[in-house]
């Protein structure tokens, strides 16, 4: 075929695969969107994926870019339709530039996100992004998606830790975006137009990040709180008095830790099962004695006050390893159960308790039996809340069954709260109809308007978001 011989002559006939087992390109991680690529590439550089984005805008082939693929709403993988040519990244992982004075780290789009945590560490510094997959995501993806993580409470998205881009666009020029500016006031932020984006704008090849001083100490604590009232109440205290210090702060209900008891047995357990367990982190600029003594302070208030029953604090880097290890099987042991219905929202840290006790109810009353995981960063108004089938029921047939009424019965409540269907996951394939439907109509048009005029021919990451 004419397009992948031209495609081969771009980054050489070993980096283009076209036949044999595709799969870990074509199926997403859940295991739920399967597609098939016309050939799978795989460049080296930024100059080798500009000259692979021409070549297939001559076309009229459509681009795929992935990074790890890790996504969760089907947005990193092709289609069915074996015409779509998938970009892969991961060959371009070079850590280009560390400024030290200036806080900057320059990097591959395909650089694992791990690996640049690695490199701030070792020069003292941090990269505060903290992802489940961090050992595999890549930094070009958490920026096409906005990820969120468990530091945002803190630092904020990807969108806050990136000061500069280089992408390549739809007709195969390059952006040289990349600076280590923390002002620029010169027109339209192309920047934060194009993360988030999710590939459909253009491809993100490389990143200027942005570092911080490593904090002389990091506490984790754990507490039990009686209500989903109580662990807000608990997260207003915190915020008084740890301040910025808070970095991290989840909440995760009795059926998702009881998921992650039930498929990793032998996994930590710092307090009795309850009702809700709040994970909290503070980073201290100071001492780990300072630290700890804020840490006991505000847990002896909590208690005092009755927002929590019980705690247990990390007195090492290996208790607090485990307790994060808690937090993040969640996900694994949700897998590992089956396919289960996920919602990925935002709500007003304030509305949450009101939100979860209703569509709990709801959904209790529309499908009895059915098992609520309900877990996320509280601290920053985004839940994980996930719908997994009542026991002994297929997850397959249930979520063919039901998916489309538990969504909407979620969704509408989210945005009667004042929420968002997505606060970090993207919209990708699985949430275009609920983008169209409960985003307002003026700014969809704004959104067609701007992919109109950047892709015109629709051949980045097409059949997604929009």
């Amino acid at each position: 075929m004419r397009l992948i011989d031209e495609l081969r002559a771009v980054v050489g006939a070993q980096q283009v695969l076209s036949e044999g087992d595709l799969s870990a390109w074509e199926i997403d991680w859940r295991g739920r969107y399967r597609g098939r690529a016309l050939c799978v590439v795989r460049p080296a550089d930024t100059r080798e994926v500009a000259a692979v984005v021409r070549v297939c805008a001559q076309h009229g082939a459509g681009i795929v870019a992935q990074g790890g693929n890790t996504g969760l709403v089907g947005g990193s993988v092709p289609d069915a339709s074996g015409t779509q040519v998938l970009l892969s990244l991961a060959r371009m992982n070079r850590i280009r530039e560390l400024d030290a004075l200036n806080l900057t780290l320059t990097v591959d789009a395909g650089c694992v996100l791990q690996h640049v945590q690695h490199a701030a560490s070792d020069r003292g510094l941090l990269y505060p992004l903290r992802l489940a997959s961090e050992g595999s995501c890549t930094v070009g993806g958490t920026l096409a998606t906005n990820a969120g993580g468990t530091q945002v409470l803190r630092y904020g998205n990807a969108r806050e830790l990136c000061l500069g881009l280089e992408v390549v666009t739809a007709h195969g020029e390059v952006w040289e975006g990349l600076h280590g500016l923390r002002k620029d006031n010169t027109g339209y932020d192309l920047r934060d137009l194009l993360i988030g984006s999710e590939g459909t704008l253009g491809v993100i090849t490389g990143a200027t990040l942005k570092l911080y001083p490593q904090p002389a100490a990091v506490t984790t604590a754990m507490a039990a709180t009686p209500t989903l009232a109580s662990a807000v109440r608990l997260l207003d205290m915190a915020r008084a008095r740890l301040g910025a210090g808070l970095t991290g702060f989840e909440v995760m209900n009795d059926r998702a830790l009881e998921l992650v008891r039930s498929h990793f047995p032998d996994g930590p357990a710092p307090l009795p099962p309850g009702p809700w367990t709040v994970l909290l982190e503070q980073s201290d600029a100071e001492s780990a004695a300072h630290a700890q003594a804020l840490f006991e302070s505000l847990l002896a208030a909590a208690l005092t006050d009755g927002c929590i029953t019980d705690a247990a604090v990390a007195t090492s880097l290996e208790q607090s390893a485990a307790m994060w290890r808690l937090r993040e099987g969640i996900p694994l042991a949700q897998a590992a159960e089956g396919l289960n219905i996920k919602h990925d929202i935002a709500v007003p840290v304030s509305h949450i308790p009101g939100f979860v006790q209703h569509t709990d109810a709801a959904l209790h009353a529309l499908l009895p039996g059915v098992r609520l995981v309900n877990f996320g960063h509280l601290g920053d108004g985004n839940l994980h809340y996930n719908v997994q089938a009542p026991l002994g029921v297929a997850a397959a047939e249930f979520l063919a069954r039901h998916e489309q009424a538990v969504n909407a019965l979620v969704y509408d409540a989210v945005m009667a709260n004042d929420g968002s269907v997505s606060a970090e996951h993207g919209i990708g394939e699985l949430k275009r109809a609920a983008l169209v439907r409960y985003k307002s109509p003026v700014a969809i048009e704004m959104m067609r308007a701007i992919k109109a005029a950047l892709d015109p021919r629709n051949t980045m990451n097409p059949g997604r978001m929009l």
